[in-house]
Order: C-alpha cells, then sequence, then structure tokens
C-alpha cells in the first residue's frame, strides 16, 4: 500500500502572510506525523515565498519519520540541500510567477544541470527523487542522469473534469508507473490530489507514497490537522490494498 507524503507549505503561507510565529510549523509536523504520515514534505522555493530557510534546519531535527526537501535546481539551493542533508530531495521545476509548481522538471532538456545536482546529492547520501511529468523521455532520462526514485505529476489528471478523459489519463500513468518500475524506479506521485481524486491514483501497482499537500491543510480548517491526516492516509492505505 502506498505510503503518504504530507506538504506543509501552506501552513507556512499562512504563517507568512502576518510574518508571525505561528502557526507553528514543527507543532504542525508533529501532528502530521502522529496522525499516520509517513514524511513531512517542504519547498524552500528560491523567493521564500513560505518556507524558510531556518524552518527546513529545524524540520531536519526535529522529523521522526523522512523528511522530503522539495527543491530547484540553482546552486544555491542545491548548496543548503548539501548542507542540510534531507532523507530524501525532490528536485522540481520553479518560475517566480506561478502561484504553484505548474508541470513536470524537464530532465530531458536541462539533463547535464540535473546530473549535476542529482551528483551533489548523492555525495551527501540524500535520496533523490525527480518531479516529472509521465512520458518515457522524461523517465528514461530520470534514471540516466542517477536518480532513483521519480514522483510523476498528476496535475492534468487532477484537473480533469471529464471522466473519459480522466479514464484515458490513469491508464497513460498506469502505463507510466510500470514502465519506472521496470526501469528499477521507485515511484511517487503528487500535485493535485485531494480527498476526491485520491484512490484511483493510491490503488495503482507498483505507487510508493503520494505527497499530498493543499488539500489537507485545507481541510483541516474545519476539521482539525489531525484528523484531516487521519482522513488521507484511511483513503491511501485502503484504496492501496483494493
Amino acid at each position: 500500500m502506498p505510503l503518504l507524503g504530507v506538504n506543509i507549505d501552506h501552513i507556512a503561507t499562512l504563517r507568512q502572510q502576518r510574518r508571525a510565529p505561528y502557526p507553528d510549523l514543527l507543532f504542525a509536523a508533529r501532528i502530521c506525523e502522529n496522525a499516520g504520515a509517513d514524511s513531512i514534505v517542504a519547498h524552500l522555493r528560491e523567493d521564500r515565498r513560505h518556507i524558510q530557510d531556518v524552518d527546513v534546519f529545524a524540520l531536519r531535527k526535529t522529523v521522526t519519520k523522512k523528511f522530503n526537501l522539495e527543491m530547484s535546481i540553482a546552486d544555491e539551493i542545491v548548496g543548503i540541500a548539501c548542507r542540510l542533508k534531507p532523507h530524501q530531495a525532490t528536485l522540481v521545476p520553479e518560475r517566480r510567477q506561478e502561484l504553484t509548481t505548474e508541470g513536470g522538471l524537464d530532465v530531458v532538456r536541462y539533463g547535464t544541470r540535473v546530473a549535476r545536482a542529482v551528483s551533489r546529492l548523492r555525495e551527501k547520501n540524500v535520496e533523490v527523487s525527480l518531479f516529472i511529468e509521465s512520458s518515457r523521455r522524461q523517465i528514461k532520462m530520470a534514471r540516466d542522469v542517477g536518480a532513483g526514485t521519480v514522483e510523476l505529476h498528476t496535475g492534468r489528471y487532477a484537473d480533469c473534469r471529464l471522466a473519459g478523459a480522466r479514464k484515458k489519463m490513469l491508464a497513460e500513468f498506469r502505463e507510466a508507473v510500470a514502465y519506472a518500475r521496470d526501469l528499477g524506479l521507485v515511484v511517487n506521485a503528487g500535485h493535485g490530489l485531494d480527498y476526491e481524486n485520491v484512490c484511483p491514483v493510491a490503488s495503482m501497482k507498483g505507487m510508493h507514497e503520494l505527497n499530498i499537500g493543499y488539500a489537507i491543510v485545507c481541510f483541516s480548517i474545519f476539521l482539525g490537522l489531525e484528523r484531516a491526516v487521519r482522513q488521507m492516509k484511511a483513503l491511501v492505505t485502503n484504496a492501496g490494498k483494493s
């Protein structure tokens, strides 16, 4: 059954609106872990719009399960990650103007830079995942540049409102998971997954982990963070048993 990684970026987004000391990210991470999260995810963006440098170093010291640092391939950020040594680093594309990550990292186009970042991180014994689209070219290149894990971008699936198109996307996604597994890669998935669309992805054979944040943080406004995480964990776990 798949694991659940909980992204806490948008708890920091709320904090940064007032530059206040709360909500406390470390407290949030502890609640998520106690509620069943298998990893804590945070994205240290180049513009520092939510997660700050001090946050990632504090989380690295206090997260008791796995700390997954989402990051760009910018030299500055890679340098920070090499000092931090998170359990896992997930390399993602990044644009200053975007509201959130808009697609997968183009490993085919930026292969040399990605390979350099992967090499620097692996020298520090950091597990490296690449957040990519579910195309065979991108998956193969991810393997070729030295990544051991890929996180397949589920945004197009999550945004699709037509049942037929969504079914087709799931079939293509299932094929991509199988292909990546055949290449020896660990397969994760994430972006746009919520309480209504997560089960078909969680039930895919070979799916290792789902990384979900925004939906959980939004749901927690009404139910509380612990219950929101527990409910998502139950969906992922039960779907993985089917």
